[in-house]
């Protein structure tokens, strides 16, 4: 007798049936699947994904392809992933996208197209007309994360509504002297993502009846970025602005130190709000948007699930916008009278 064979007389169902709640293959009800697990745990057997594999087709495990690993957003993100793929019975396998074209390349003709995974979830990365129709015609169902990827399911959030209504909450207070401090303009992130949240920034402006000019200065995504800018525009009193709109919270937070050493007091002489929700933001009192990062990969992992369960269904091809919410903390008040 297999040891299979054991699991299922323990747990008191048929073999088959065992093999279903074991391998994700199949519904058995939650009830069924934890008395076969108790059973496996017992007995000490482990399904051998090997031998699954070549019963059933897959690999069970999914390809993530990520431009950053080291940065807040995006390991967020991938925490979100790994979490949903382990509590569907998924590996995943990582692959980190540089700018550079030959090793895009190669991940893509190579790497991705040989049969290791399932699927593929992109992160912040638009992929090509060919690389969608690449995978696909390997039967490899896609998922993106962080702007409308044509001809595969994908979510972000709106960063122009969401830059606007950062903007819009500073004007609310009686802000007009409004800087936002962002990303390169000339070294966009893919969706152009820089761009969006200025453009937004500029139209919540516009629509105040105040002038664009001279709004804006270029930082590194990180607190060290925003700190660098903060000692430089915060320094004249004469030119300071009385609100910046961060295009992230590490920038955010880097204005907020470089504020404090030179002893300009937030929120009375200074407002600042980001955009992210990073968990930083509590303890500098930040006001922000905040736009769960861990919740958009594991919806991502949900739109890539549902296409797996589904393989003979056509392509979906829709973009989801995710909400963001603003937090309001003591970063932001309303503008003082004497305020420069």
């Amino acid at each position: 007798m297999s040891i299979l064979a054991d699991v299922a007389r323990i747990a008191g169902v048929s073999k088959s049936t065992a093999s279903r709640a074991l391998s994700g293959r199949g519904y058995v009800s939650d009830e069924t699947r934890r008395r076969v697990e108790d059973a496996a745990s017992e007995l000490g057997y482990v399904v051998s994904s090997t031998a699954a594999s070549l019963v059933t087709g897959r690999t069970r495990n999914v390809a993530v392809v990520i431009p950053y690993i080291n940065r807040w957003y995006f390991a967020e993100v991938l925490e979100g992933i790994e979490a949903a793929l382990v509590r569907a019975g998924y590996d995943l396998t990582l692959y980190r996208l540089s700018t550079d074209s030959d090793l895009r390349r190669r991940v893509f003709d190579y790497f991705l197209v040989r049969k290791r995974v399932d699927a593929v979830i992109s992160v912040a990365i638009d992929l090509s007309p060919q690389e969608v129709q690449l995978l696909q015609s390997l039967g490899k169902p896609l998922a993106g994360i962080g702007g409308r990827i044509e001809g595969i399911p994908s979510l972000s959030i709106d960063d122009v509504e969401t830059a606007r209504l950062a903007t819009e909450h500073l004007l609310s207070l009686g802000h007009r002297r409004i800087m936002h401090v962002g990303g390169d303009q000339n070294e966009q992130m893919d969706f152009r993502v820089h761009s969006q949240r200025y453009m937004g920034f500029s139209q919540a402006l516009r629509n105040a009846g105040i002038a664009v000019d001279d709004d804006f200065r270029d930082a590194e995504f990180s607190i060290e970025g925003g700190y660098a800018v903060g000692l430089a525009v915060l320094g004249d009193p004469r030119t300071r602005p009385t609100a910046i709109f961060a295009g992230c919270d590490e920038i955010a937070i880097g204005i907020t130190v470089a504020a404090r050493q030179l002893g300009i007091s937030i929120p009375r002489e200074l407002s600042v709000i980001g955009i992210d929700g990073h968990p930083l933001a509590e303890m500098f009192g930040l006001t922000t948007l905040a736009q769960q990062p861990g919740a958009q990969g594991a919806r991502a992992v949900e739109l890539l699930l549902n296409q797996l369960e589904n393989a003979t269904a056509a392509p979906l091809d829709k973009h989801l916008l995710l909400p963001t919410a603003l937090t309001v903390r003591t970063s932001t008040a309303v503008r003082r009278d004497n305020a420069i």
